[in-house]
This record gives structure tokens, sequence and C-alpha cells, in this order.
């Protein structure tokens, strides 16, 4: 055969034998995504085995006709992830399966003995966590930490940390404050609880809270406090005028993007919150949930910015990195400063110094933000096939809150009990939340589905199901 002749015939060759990969599958734009969502599952259900070898960068992008670039990238980002090694000479291997598994499972279920295939809650990918990053971040931190870094760190955090948050802050969330007042807590639910103790000792006992709202955030207070007072959430977000007459003195939002409806609270909305705080000597407790992510919308600045001394900012990179790090932060009012850092002290002494120095140095180096705009890619893509999914799966069901965030809400048909579809899908294997589950009062029932750990085809598999058991 001529040389023309199998250069025509190469550059006629759509799919690899490999793991039947057709780039035909592969979306227009975000093709490295695709193409190491593919390996990732490979991996993981032992398709691809613990020192399997993978093609040549060059022989795979000739037989998907992609470029070069596109397969060395997605082989880099799972080489980030620990799952393949590069040997030198002998080309990339399998080096381990998934910490964290692409469709995530709940523990077995201790009635039936089952695993579930969990879209219940909004997670990130986890199986994306910069791991190489985090390595090298905490080889520089030991490497070079001084005597001082080793010792007791300052219950308020480390300063190297509290200056690179600061730094963090002020470029992504339009928060400008000094190191000195950033407090390092362990995650949202760490420095809800810190505050909860400190306004009780202040006389406040109660505290509004949105309704629907984050069940996780309403347990911890709960907790601490004797009364929550439910206000009713809308298209705006929070109802001001019925929180002003509940004569509660603290309130707990979510206002970048509201769990679980999804809403963005409007600017009238946060004037009017902005207002009551003021009139009512109020404190506005804002969880800064889910604001990393936003895909069809302009950004929008955190409450804090315009009214620091009326608003304690609390937020993690939980969903930027992973919850194992219990690492969050709060900002509160410089009347409520020295009192969350004595509770802090007199609770255990602060967070561990190590971890850190070792964010710190991710924060400084660039890494986090190479990360997280990775993840965006990532997220946006899952959330658009969770969408078509929808659509054509659950058809009729309006589809909310999908402009930012790692979940969406799917409203079912009036009169539908969401508490019975989602045992109903548990029974058919898939973990997902009622929307019910979160509110105080009845209301629209629907489910809440969380689209950020999964690859796309297993997502809509799940969906299937579900469209499946609404039909019946």
């Amino acid at each position: 055969m001529k040389h023309q002749d199998r250069s025509k015939l190469i550059g006629q060759m759509r799919g690899s034998d490999f793991l039947q990969l057709d780039p035909g599958q592969a979306p227009h734009r975000g093709r490295t995504t695709w193409l190491a969502d593919r390996l990732r599952s490979a991996i993981a259900d032992g398709t691809l085995k613990l020192g399997a070898q993978l093609p040549a960068t060059r022989v795979l992008a000739a037989e998907l006709s992609m470029a070069r670039g596109t397969v060395a990238d997605a082989y880099q980002r799972l080489t980030e992830e620990g799952l393949l090694r590069t040997n030198q000479g002998g080309g990339t291997v399998v080096a381990a399966a998934p910490a964290i598994p692409d469709a995530p499972v709940t523990p077995p279920d201790t009635e039936r003995g089952t695993r579930l295939f969990d879209i219940s809650s909004g997670m990130p990918d986890l199986s994306a966590f910069p791991r190489a990053a985090w390595l090298r971040a905490e080889r520089q931190v030991l490497a070079t930490a001084t005597s001082d870094e080793l010792g007791y760190a300052d219950p308020q955090g480390a300063p190297r940390l509290r200056a690179a948050l600061a730094g963090w802050l002020a470029r992504s969330r339009g928060v400008a404050v000094a190191p000195e007042r950033v407090i390092v807590t362990a995650g949202v639910t760490g420095a809800l609880s810190l505050l909860a103790q400190v306004l009780r000792d202040r006389g406040i006992t109660s505290c509004a809270v949105e309704d629907p709202g984050a069940e996780g955030n309403r347990r911890i207070l709960d907790y601490w406090l004797d009364k929550l007072t439910p206000i009713p959430v809308d298209e705006h977000g929070l109802d001001v005028t019925t929180l002003a007459a509940s004569g509660e003195r603290a309130v707990l939002v979510t206002p970048a993007h509201q769990f679980p409806t999804g809403v963005v609270l409007s600017p009238q909305r946060r004037r009017d919150l902005h207002t009551w705080a003021d009139e009512r000597d109020g404190l506005v407790i804002e969880d800064d949930y889910d604001s990393e992510y936003r895909y069809d919308r302009a950004p929008v600045r955190a409450l804090h910015a315009a009214a620091p001394e009326r608003v304690v900012h609390v937020s993690s990179l939980s969903k930027v990195l992973a919850p194992a790090l219990r690492m969050g932060w709060m900002i509160a009012p410089q009347q409520l400063h020295e009192e969350l850092v004595r509770k802090r002290w007199a609770t255990d002494l602060g967070s561990p110094a190590l971890p850190q120095l070792a964010l710190a140095e991710l924060i400084e180096s660039g890494a986090l933000e190479r990360h997280l705009r990775s993840l965006r890619l990532r997220h946006r893509e899952r959330r658009d096939a969770a969408v078509r999914a929808i659509t054509e799966h659950l058809p009729g069901c309006a589809i909310e809150g999908i402009a930012a965030g790692l979940h969406l809400v799917v409203r079912i048909p009036e009169g539908a009990d969401d508490a019975k579809v989602a045992e109903h899908a548990r029974d058919a294997g898939i973990a997902v939340q009622p929307l019910s589950r979160h509110r105080f009062e009845p209301g629209p029932p629907g489910l809440v589905i969380g689209y950020g750990p999964h690859p796309s085809p297993r997502l809509e598999q799940a969906i299937a199901t579900l469209g499946t058991l609404l039909r019946q």
C-alpha cells in the first residue's frame, strides 16, 4: 500500500480499540474532561487494573483524531490525581484506583444490605482533588517551616494562611479585610458552632433561618440555640418583610446560591436586609455557599462587603478541595471578634498548623485557582448533562438553581410525595434528597439532585431511573 493511501486510511480512523473509545461521543468543547472521565471510570471499575499500560499519547491521539495535547492533558489530570504514573522510558501506567470512586456510594443500607448511587448532595468531584499539588505544598512546608510555625498556632489561625485567605477573599468575593480579622475554623460547621455559643453568651438564644434551608446548618444551630424561626424563601431569596415581623435579632442566609432552591438574593432584598440589620441591631450570618461555582450569571459580591459590622461572613473550601480538610473561616464584626477567638482557644487551641500552611502554599502558588478553573469546566459539563437528562426523562418538570453551584432542584408534579419518591429511588439503588427534607412548612414537592461527583453517563442513567419511578 502506498504511503499516501495509508495516510488516507489513518485520517479516516474513528475510534480506538482501547476501551472502545469513540470520539463521536465527546462534546465539541471539553474533550479533555470527556477522555479523563472515561479513563477514570475504567480504573474505578477495574477495566484498567493496577499496572496496566496506557497507549502513548501520540498513538491514542491519532486513533481518536484528537490533538496530542488533549490526550496529554487528560493523562496529566489523572497523574495529578494519583491514578496514573509515567515511568522513565516505560510509558504511562495505572498507579492506583480512585480513593473516591466516580460514582460515590453510601455505606450499605442496614435494612436492605444494598449500596446506593448517591446523587443526594451537592458535592464536588472529589476524585479531582489535586493530590500532586497538595503533596508539593506539604513538601514545601516541611522543608521551610520555622520553629515558630511548628509550635502552637495562634488560635485564630496561622498568620500565613490568614494573609493568603485575605487576598483570596478580596480577589474572589470583594471582601476586603486585614488578615487579623480572619478566624480559621473547622469548616462552616465549626464557624456556626462557635458563633452560636458566643451569641448565646450574649443573650441571643434564637435565630431566623431560611425555609427551605440547609438541613445541616439548621441542625448545628438547633443544637446550641433554643429556637429557630423559619423565614420563607421565594424567587428573590429570603423574605425580609417576614424576617422583620419575626422579632429575631440574628438570621442565617445563603445569598450567593441559596440552598436548596438555588436562587440569588436579589439586589433589593440585599438592601432590605442591610436596613433590617441597622434598624433592629440585627446580625446577618452569611454562609457564602457555592459562591465558587457559577456558569450562566454574573458574579455576586458577598454581603459582608457592604456592611462589615453587621455581617458575619463564613465559608470554606470543602466544595473546592475536599470536606475532609475541615478547613473554613469566619470574618465577624469587631465587637464579636475577641470573644470568638477566646472561645476558639478555650475549645481546642485552634486548627492543626501544618494543613493550614499547606493550604496557604496552595493559594500563594496559584495552584488553588488553577484547580478551581478546571473544576468549573468539569462541573458545568455535568450540569448540562443533568439538565439534558431531566428534560428527556422527566418532561414537564421545572428545573431550578442551575446557574451556579453543584446541585439543582427538580419540581415534580403537584400532589406527588417527594419523600415517597426518594424512598422508591432508594429501593432502586439511588439516593436522592426530597425537597421536603429541607422545609419547616409544607410546600411544593421536588427533588434535590447533586451532579458534581458523577460522570455524565452514570448521572444520566440515574435520572432516567427517576423518570421511570415518577411515571409509575
